[in-house]
């Protein structure tokens, strides 16, 4: 299986523009590939995985990455996927999330001796004549055909500003002079980034005459659609001291059975014929899998002794043998109704919750697990025989009790 097949087989290629010819480069180590990052926060999320997996799977082919910075966009804002205008960084801020990337990335990535770079757009972009620059990339872009595009189309009901419509003439100018210092010849991105890659690829056809080429990865959903790296509606972090490595653990222990194999699939480096034999696997093997993905990912990002930590740290907290460390909550036959109780009630008569509403707050926000399966139902109930073995009840990152049924 060449490279290009492997990254199909996992569901990696979403779009490409000229099929056989990236095949010919990436498959053969002679491609000079990119990929932006915005620099909005001092971590990279788990967002980002699907990207950091794809450069370091191309760099082991031997193509050459480079992490393009936004650090000149990013104080403009890409209009892609968003309903409002970001805001506006400063040069301080950009400069020390782009520090904070670079330290990240080299878990994924190998800088030294030039084998990947890391480039900053402002090096380029902040010292541009705004009337040389329209006279000489405006030309080339039809307004008309840009309006067309998805990334306009969804902002300009609400609004939108001449500002972000400058976007996509500026990361098309990225590809350009990426092209020209590096002799990069694809870019590549998320599936939403398509027409502004578009853009850059037709330029430097235009303007050099040369062929560049735009591949697009999926976005990371899951099978209800929605972008996954997230919970209780904030960002699952690669930095470890915005989410700690047993918790990243558990954020991917706890995915739904429908996207584990997914998961798997695009972003582990297991082999694909490994992961084939686990499609046919069901009830406890799928809370195997799950273990597997969870492992793999933090030994990714945090390192082997992490991931063993989190592996053992979260077996503990529910095995049998570690009852003595856990604090129990204690609740009488009086509190179950029909030999049932549900877990709003349990949350609060645990004592993890003062109220129903606050119980009920945190389910809706994925914040609640039972015996380490996240709990998304309101009207979720626990039976009498299963209370008696005790239900380790976990709310949050570190507020958890075993709660036993006397």
């Amino acid at each position: 299986m060449t490279l290009f097949d492997e990254l199909k087989a996992r569901g990696l290629v979403a779009q490409v523009t000229d099929e056989p010819e990236i095949k010919e480069l990436i498959n053969n180590g002679k491609a000079t590939f990119y990929i932006g990052f915005d620099p909005t926060a001092d971590s990279l999320t788990a967002g980002h995985f699907m990207a950091l997996t794809l450069m370091k799977r191309l760099q082991s082919a031997g193509n050459r990455p480079i992490a393009l910075i936004g650090g000149g966009t990013g104080m403009i804002g890409d209009p892609s996927g968003r309903t409002d205008m970001r805001k506006m960084m400063t040069q301080e801020t950009i400069d020390h999330n782009c520090e904070c990337f670079r330290r990240q990335m080299s878990r994924f990535i190998d800088f030294s001796d030039g084998k990947a770079l890391m480039v900053n757009n402002a090096d380029w972009l902040l010292g541009l004549n705004y009337i040389e620059f329209i006279r000489d990339i405006g030309p080339h872009f039809s307004v008309n055909k840009m309006l067309s595009a998805e990334c306009y189309k969804q902002r300009l009901e609400k609004g939108l500003s001449f500002l972000e419509f400058n976007y996509m003439l500026l990361q098309s100018y990225d590809f350009y002079e990426l092209y020209q210092r590096y002799g990069c010849n694809i870019q590549c991105g998320g599936d939403d980034q398509w027409s502004n890659m578009l853009g850059g690829t037709e330029l430097i056809r235009r303007k050099l005459g040369k062929d560049a080429y735009a591949l697009t990865i999926p976005l990371l959903c899951d099978s209800n659609g929605h972008k996954m790296g997230k919970t209780a509606g904030n960002a699952v972090w690669l930095d470890p001291d915005k989410t700690s490595p047993y918790d990243f653990y558990q954020y991917w222990r706890n995915v739904g059975d429908a996207d584990v194999l997914k998961c798997i699939r695009v972003l582990t480096f297991l082999p694909v014929e490994q992961i084939e034999e686990m499609s046919s696997w069901e009830g406890a093997k799928l809370n195997e899998a799950k273990d597997i993905l969870a492992y793999e990912l933090t030994s990714l990002v945090h390192g082997e002794e992490e991931a063993n930590k989190a592996r053992a740290g979260a077996r503990a907290l529910f095995s049998a043998g570690a009852d003595a460390e856990i604090p129990t909550a204690a609740i009488q036959d009086s509190d179950l109704t029909d030999g049932a109780i549900d877990v709003l009630t349990l949350l609060v008569k645990s004592g993890l919750v003062a109220s129903k509403s606050e119980a009920r707050r945190a389910v809706e926000q994925g914040g609640v697990t039972a015996d380490g399966e996240k709990v998304s139902d309101i009207k979720a109930t626990f039976a009498k025989d299963a209370l008696k073995k005790g239900i380790v009840l976990r709310r949050g990152k570190k507020a958890f009790k075993k709660v036993i049924c006397n």
